[in-house]
Formats: C-alpha cells, structure tokens, sequence
C-alpha cells in the first residue's frame, strides 16, 4: 500500500515535469452550492489531465531502475487506455526518449486517438472495452518485450497522482471535505493517502456515474448493474484495481454516484461560469456537489478538475442539451387556424415577448387537428423558465393554444 513518503518522492521526481496546477476559490460556486469551493485546474495540464503525472513518475522510476541495475535498455513501453493515460505516457514517453505503444478501444474519441498520435506513440485499436485493449495490450507486451504501464492498479501510478492531493493541502491546509472522481482507482487512492496523512480529519468522498459503478460495487457490497457508455469515459472502469480499492477501503469515507444529466449540467457551467473545459470525468466532482449540497454545505470543499480532453460534437450536444435543461432552449407547440397571416402573428408575439425563433416547422398533415387548422412546433431561444412561461402565456392570450414540448 502507497504512503505518504511515496507521493512525496514522486512530487520531487515530477518537479519541473509537470506543471503544479491552480487551486483556486470559486466566488460564483460557492454562492450557488452554499459551500466554499476550491477548484484544482488538472485540465491545464500539456495533456489536459493528471494521467501524466503518473505516467511520468511510473516512466522516471523505470529509467532509474534500469540505470540502477545497469540493465538493458527499454525494449519501450506499452498501455492501454481511453485516452487520457495513453496521451500521459506517449508524452513523456517522447520526452523521456523512450518507444511507447498504445492500445485503445475501438469507440475512443478521434480527439484522443491523434493526439496520442502525436506523441509519437504507435496506436493500436483493439477491441469495445478496456478489458478487450488490456488483453491485448499484455499479449504485445509479452511478445515485443515492452514494459506494461498500467492506467491505475500500480503503485507508482498512484504515487503519482497523489501529488494532486499533496498541492492541494499545502494551497489550501483547511479543507473539510475533498471529492474525487473514480475510475480504476488511482486518483482517489493517491490523493487519499497524501489527504489523510497531512490531514486525518479531512473527509474524501469518491463518484462514481451510475452507468460504470465498479468501485461502488466493490466497497459497498451491492450489484448494481453496468452499462455500456457513459459521458464520463475517462471514469468507464468495469473492474476496478486490487491495490486501488485497498486503499479506497482504508482511506476513503463514501463512494457516491451521479448520473449522466447531473454530469452533463456540471461540463456547461464549468463553462459558463469559470470558463473551462472539462470533459465528464472532470465533472463528476462538481456534479456530486449540486446532486448533494446539503451534506456539503458550510463546508471548504476541494474538486479536481481532473481532465479536459472532450470531443468537439460531444462538447456541443452537452452544451445544446444543458440549454434546453436552463429553459434557456424551448419547444412549444402552437396550434393555429391555417390561413394567411397566421404565422406572421405568432412570430410577432414570440417576438414581443423577447424571444427569438431557432427553428419553425408546420404539421398538417400528422396533426390531430380539423383540416382549417394547423400545429406549428417551434424550438425558441429564451432567458430560462420564467421567460418561457411568459411566452406561452403571451401567445394564450393571443387567441393561440400553445403549450410547451418535453
């Protein structure tokens, strides 16, 4: 099991390898979610995650042992990994001047993929799951000779990602309660072990999405069932680490889980209000702070933004659907006689009533209605709910049955 002493020889072999990130007060946050909260900016990180730091003490500590023992060099390295882990190790991989491998599943996002690319990694895709790339990846890993650098379930991994946790009480040595998201483990298990250490009173809570309940199942006892995709595919971990949960066991207090729409109205005001991306796993901290604000509530609260890396078209449905979920996006249904001049006056009253008009689309002939009249569904742009209900009522009490559309 990692201690403190490992976090701390891995923050000395990081220092100047990558970058120790902002922890910083959100006014906006805690005005909303009536706790006082601290975000820690992993996404500014070259890859956009913390993967890297574990990558690059797990890579150091493989030079190191090499130079030690006066070995052969490293045939390379090898990983699998959805994204964030491969782009760790194919990075300081090059840095480092070693030859990496990555294994991916088939459905990574393409943002992903070339960037790891870009590294200089070779990609290999294999396989719909992790369990189906890590197979894979050991078979090459025997048959080329490589060193496996596994995503969470290694020691140093997990020392490394406990820096996290280290620069986060030495910026902020009050916090009440940290909440961190959970995968295979070795985040929360890193960042634990430096937490508890440095202060035993503080209180780590791990999510978890409810699609990918892995490490909840494991502590908890239960059976929840597993899906098949998730928003937060950097957290989608079937099985989680033997070392990892151990130390979850040990040295953290509760495991919560948060679903897609929680996660999803996190990313956006992420967005809107710090004006950051994240993708869903780093979003899940957040999204459990709003799921459950009484119990944090008074409280100082650190989150980790832990990622940044989200596909563009992902991105831009999230955001799409985030609006609809504020009002500040609506359908409305509005039923007219069908004769000239009847939407010019609908139109008019949208208008009137400050809103503007997306999209406009007439049903006559999959209507319910008499053949003189017509069902006009439009998508409208609006300040939020209260605007919406004074939109329908405008068009009410413009003669017009309008009503709005789930």
């Amino acid at each position: 099991m990692i201690e403190l002493q490992d976090i701390e020889r891995a923050a000395a072999r990081l220092q100047g390898q990558v970058i120790n990130t902002p922890c910083v007060y959100s006014r906006t946050l805690s005005e909303l979610t009536g706790a006082q909260v601290y975000l820690k900016f992993e996404n500014h990180q070259f890859t956009a995650s913390f993967k890297e730091r574990g990558a690059c003490n797990k890579l150091t500590l493989l030079i190191e042992e090499q130079t030690r023992t006066s070995a052969s060099p490293l045939a390379g390295v090898i990983a699998m990994s959805a994204g964030n882990h491969a782009q760790g190790v194919a990075y300081h991989a090059q840095r480092l001047g070693l030859k990496a491998v990555i294994v991916m599943p088939r459905f990574t996002p393409g943002v992903k993929v070339e960037r790891t690319r870009g590294f200089g990694a070779e990609v290999v895709l294999h396989g719909d799951t992790l369990d189906e790339a890590r197979a894979h990846a050991l078979s090459l890993a025997n048959e080329r000779g490589l060193a496996f650098v596994h995503p969470y379930d290694d020691a140093a991994i997990a020392a490394g990602q406990g820096t996290v946790g280290l620069e986060m009480l030495r910026a902020v040595p009050d916090l009440d309660s940290l909440i961190i998201a959970v995968g295979g483990g070795g985040l929360i298990a890193g960042i634990a072990t430096a937490a508890k250490a440095l202060s035993p009173d503080i209180e780590v809570v791990g999510v978890q999405t409810q699609r990918f309940p892995g490490m909840f199942n494991a502590i908890k006892g239960t059976h929840l069932p597993q899906g098949q995709s998730t928003i937060a595919e950097g957290i989608a971990v079937g099985t989680p680490g033997k070392l990892t949960q151990a130390v979850v066991l040990k040295r953290v207090d509760d495991l919560v889980l948060v679903d897609e729409g929680d996660i999803e109205q996190a990313i956006v005001m992420l967005l809107e209000i710090e004006k950051t991306l994240v993708e869903g796993a780093g979003a899940a901290g957040l999204a459990a702070l709003l799921k459950f604000p009484e119990r944090f509530k008074g409280k100082r609260v650190g989150l980790v933004l832990c990622g940044g890396n989200i596909d563009p078209l992902l991105l831009a449905a999230t955001i799409e659907r985030g609006m609809v979920r504020a009002g500040r996006l609506a359908r409305l249904r509005v039923n007219a006689r069908d004769v000239p001049g009847s939407l010019a006056r609908i139109t008019q009253v949208v208008a009137d009533a400050g809103a503007n008009i997306d999209e406009v689309h007439h049903q006559r002939a999959f209507s319910h209605l008499s053949a003189q009249h017509v069902e006009i569904e439009m998508v409208i742009q609006t300040r939020g709910h209260p605007h919406v209900a004074q939109v329908l009522e405008s068009l009410n009490r413009a003669g017009f049955t309008a009503e709005e559309q789930p």
